[in-house]
């Protein structure tokens, strides 16, 4: 049994999440079945807040890693560390999930190397183990135990996606900005302001959205918008809201500014 104290990964107040079709259903479908999850979507449309919602929804243990080019595979399964008393193991991430039962999340997973993620590979198929050479020990994973990945397939290159091995482990959902009636509830909500105003944020990322590969690698993120409308609700002047919020976060071309400048005048 595992000595880690299992609530500190609880989510005790209800994430707000707004479905937008039936992945809700799905998903709990696949943890039901201990099923990895591969979420696939842009930047800031609510993949991990959607993972957040879940963990609630079932009660488990969520242990979110944020990936990046630099973390290497002891980062996910631990270490030998040197304290006063000499070298101690810690857990790394991923093995706390598998012993505790969480919900293991690996957010923007394409941005760790490839020799990194093959770690995962034991506990994704039907062993359910992680074995830690280091330590000389196999770790069965915990019946909750689950992993959930996130990408960004825009950012997908030859450099940088998953091979065809883990790929081929995961149950896939797809995610995407909502609909505008959805989207407008889901920044009036977590923003704070109107359905009017937030109904303009939205109509002004999605002419932003229109530009993706036409001077622009992404469009407004309803992240974004989100940001836009909590200034407003502060009492900023709208354009100064969207100055700061949405065109000078996502780039810093003179031309492709003024053109966003330019819809956010159109609405404001």
């Amino acid at each position: 049994m595992s000595d880690i104290d299992r609530d500190q990964y609880l989510i005790s107040n209800e994430p707000y999440y707004r479905p937008v079709h039936n992945e809700v259903d799905m998903y709990k479908a696949a943890y039901d079945a201990r099923m990895p999850v591969m979420l696939k979507g842009p930047t800031g449309c609510g993949k991990s807040r959607f993972v957040e919602y879940m963990a609630w929804k079932l009660q488990k243990p969520l242990i979110t890693v944020a990936c990046n080019e630099d973390m290497t595979a002891s980062d996910l399964v631990g270490r030998f560390l040197l304290d006063i008393n000499g070298t101690k193991w810690q857990d790394g991430p991923l093995t706390v999930a598998a012993r505790i039962g969480a919900i293991c999340y690996l957010d923007e997973v394409v941005e760790a190397r490839q020799d990194t993620t093959v770690v995962i590979h034991p506990l994704t198929d039907h062993r359910r183990e992680l074995p830690l050479e280091k330590k000389g020990e196999l770790v069965k994973a915990h019946n909750d135990f689950q992993i959930v990945i996130s990408y960004n397939p825009g950012y997908q290159s030859l450099m940088k996606d998953l091979k065809q091995s883990t790929k081929q482990r995961f149950g896939g959902l797809d995610f995407d900005y909502p609909e505008t009636d959805i989207e407008t509830e889901i920044v009036s909500h977590e923003g704070g302001v109107d359905k009017e105003t937030a109904h303009k944020l939205v109509q002004i990322a999605q002419r932003s959205r229109n530009l993706k590969g036409h001077g622009l690698d992404e469009g407004m993120s309803t992240r974004l918008l989100v940001y836009a409308a909590q200034l407003v609700s502060k009492g900023i002047d709208a354009q100064a809201a969207c100055q700061m919020a949405l065109v000078t976060p996502l780039t810093d071309d003179p031309d492709m500014r003024d053109t966003l400048s330019a819809a956010v005048n159109t609405y404001f």
